[in-house]
């Protein structure tokens, strides 16, 4: 059973322990045509599919005949609306909708796609992680000195705990750096970064999964009593 060491930084860039992560548990080894599938069907499924052209039905303009079709000496012509007059329709124009653009995967493809491109990154060292992510107040500045310190020099993703607001506040004006919450990190935002940067304890919840099942058993709000009515 392989293992990949994976160093543990402090803010100031300094490795301060190891994490072992198990590549079996991700996949085992990079699947690349796994990835690929995995990539084309996250950035179509992004696809606003809103593009429309009008044909000769749609654009205004009347329908009658423009003049007799023999004796003018001219080519015979029909209505206004025709392709070949400028102002006319358009031929053979756009029409395809959102849902003809959607791709799917399976679930357990998809998860394993997720899973892998996490270990493309570990192979390829591009995972910083953090020991703590945490900041005490919003400061841009210091997040951005966090990432010189780890020798962040390209577009980064960083993942967290959604309940972590200051690393959001301090990260979303930094230029190349996006944010995600570590449940909802996927391959597409994996593979569209050049560097993962994430805490420990993010990281330890996407590889045992218990991200998603925090997620999933967190109560529902409560709805609020209908005006007028008092339970007992």
């Amino acid at each position: 059973m392989l293992m990949i060491q994976l160093p543990i930084y402090d803010k100031q860039g300094k490795q301060v322990d190891t994490l072992a992560v198990d590549e079996a548990s991700l996949g085992g080894e990079v699947r690349f045509a796994l990835l690929k599938q995995a990539y084309v069907m996250f950035h179509a499924n992004q696809r606003q599919g809103s593009a429309r052209t009008k044909n000769r039905r749609l654009v205004e303009g009347s329908t009658r005949k423009l003049y007799r079709q023999k004796g003018t000496g001219n080519a015979r012509a029909g209505s206004i609306r025709s392709v070949l007059r400028k102002g006319g329709g358009v031929k053979f124009g756009k029409t395809r909708t959102r849902e003809e653009y959607h791709l799917d995967m399976p679930k357990k493809m998809r998860r394993l796609a997720n899973r892998n491109a996490l270990l493309a990154k570990l192979v390829d060292n591009e995972v910083k992680c953090v020991s703590d992510l945490s900041f005490a107040a919003p400061r841009t500045s210091e997040f951005r000195q966090m990432l010189e310190a780890l020798g962040v020099n390209r577009s980064c993703l960083v993942a967290m705990d959604g309940a972590n607001r200051g690393a959001l506040l301090s990260a979303r004006n930094v230029e190349d750096v996006d944010t995600v919450r570590v449940e909802q990190m996927n391959a597409f935002d994996l593979l569209n970064h050049r560097f993962l940067v994430i805490d420990k304890g993010s990281l330890q919840a996407f590889l045992s999964g218990t991200a998603w099942s925090e997620t999933a058993a967190a109560p529902a709000p409560a709805k609020k009593a209908a005006a007028g009515k008092v339970k007992a």
